[in-house]
């Protein structure tokens, strides 16, 4: 195989996600000759999930294979830990996380998927009931700060084999691809080779569906933009219900999906989407139903349903001094800026909060409880306590996040032309 199979090359930095495996070892060598990879800035990035005992065995491997090639190798350590999902999943969830962190802006991501990868994706995805599954993996899409590109996704993996082989290629055979105990396994081992027995051209045929149904999908894309537009809230992980419900039915699940997946978050299967329906959209006003599924979680809280990753509370015991210079780290992610930075006339200290503050707010007289302003604010439940407080010297709350800030704090922005900011 030529490097310009890779053609149309992606006019941008290259970053491979390189396991060692067969398929991406094709792909490494195949970008590696490719004058014009190398000329725009190719690296590689190997993730050890540490989930086999020769996992660093295999990360020296990766390694070697790039200085060989004289090309820029960064190894990056997982750890795996399942959320209401497989294995398999939450390992490809910790790695597509570790490639967002990694990637830089405008970069692109090359993966070797291949056209049987390909066909075990959309027969998984119709298993599980999902919508969107005929559409399979797109060839390219956008990914974090640039783009994720597959430019094997036509390629049957025989013919990366017979490559592999005819160049003398090594590459790592992980034992937990042949257990079946998981689904594409079992798909690849048991279902796979009926169909190619009974039709020949199954995984090329499934693969073209894919292809077709992809272009349906992109000429309906336009309508879902402009609807989930009515229904978005000004944070984008938000949905109005009663906007949602005002939608047929049969576009209320289409929004909703499409809402995921702009948002970067795992596809609902098909009956996690009935209990949606049932859960949360059905629940009383004042309930806070969840539905968690692969890692995320989807959330009602009045009349907006949530979706993200779950972060948990601030520690009780956390606490820090800020002067305002530089932005403040939060555990668990996140940070407070001032805009412009400048010093506070006094540090301040932030902390998690405890119940039972007060804050007085710009233009009135007396403090509330801090507990009534954020549920005024229709700040939900559980961000709350994600909220870092703001307090002076003589213990004086001066605010909970950039949410509620104190007439005091306030006033002192003003004076200097700044804003606080709280950056997820």
């Amino acid at each position: 195989m030529a490097p310009d199979l890779l053609e149309p090359l992606p006019a941008a930095p290259l970053l491979l996600a390189f396991s060692g495996g067969l398929d991406s070892t094709v792909l490494l060598h195949l970008l590696a000759a490719h004058p014009e990879a190398r000329a725009r800035g190719l690296r590689v990035l190997h993730v050890d999930h540490g989930l086999q005992p020769a996992s660093a065995a295999w990360a020296e491997h990766c390694r070697q294979a790039c200085a060989g090639l004289g090309l820029s190798f960064e190894l990056r350590r997982a750890r795996v830990e399942p959320a209401g999902e497989g294995l398999e999943a939450a390992a490809r969830r910790v790695r597509y996380a570790i490639l967002a962190e990694v990637q830089a802006e405008g970069e692109v991501v090359a993966l070797a998927h291949h056209r049987d990868d390909q066909a075990e994706t959309v027969l998984l995805r119709l298993l599980r009931g999902s919508a969107d599954g005929l559409a399979g993996m797109r060839r390219l899409r956008r990914f974090g700060r640039g783009w994720l590109w597959r430019p094997l996704l036509d390629l049957p993996r025989e013919r990366l084999l017979a490559h592999a082989r005819a160049e003398g290629m090594a590459w790592i055979e992980d034992p937990s691809n042949q257990d079946p105990v998981h689904d594409r396994n079992y798909l690849r081992q048991e279902v796979m080779p009926r169909l190619r027995a009974r039709w020949p051209g199954a995984g090329a045929a499934l693969a073209r569906s894919a292809r077709l149904l992809a272009e349906q999908a992109a000429l309906l894309a336009g309508e879902d933009r402009r609807r989930l537009a009515q229904v978005q809230g000004a944070d984008p992980a938000t949905l109005s219900l009663s906007a949602l419900a005002a939608q047929p039915p049969a576009w209320r699940a289409r929004l909703l999906r499409a809402w995921l997946a702009e948002l970067e978050l795992p596809p609902l299967p098909g009956p996690q989407l009935d209990r949606l329906a049932q859960n949360l959209l059905a629940a009383r006003v004042d309930a806070v139903p969840e539905l968690a599924w692969s890692g995320a979680v989807l959330r009602r809280w009045r009349d907006t349903l949530h979706a993200g990753y779950p972060k948990p509370p601030l520690p009780a015991d956390w606490q820090a001094v800020w002067d305002g210079r530089a932005p403040l780290p939060l555990p668990g992610g996140g940070v407070l800026v001032l805009e412009p930075p400048r010093p506070f006339d006094s540090p301040v200290r932030v902390r998690a909060r405890r119940g039972g503050e007060r804050l007085r707010l710009p233009g009135r007289g007396h403090s509330s409880e801090l507990r009534d302003l954020l549920q005024a604010l229709g700040v939900p439940p559980w961000q709350r306590f994600r909220l870092p407080l703001l307090e002076a010297g003589d213990g004086e709350v001066l605010a909970a996040g950039d949410l509620a800030v104190s007439a005091r704090l306030q006033a002192w922005l003003d004076a200097h032309e700044a804003r606080l900011r709280l950056r997820h």
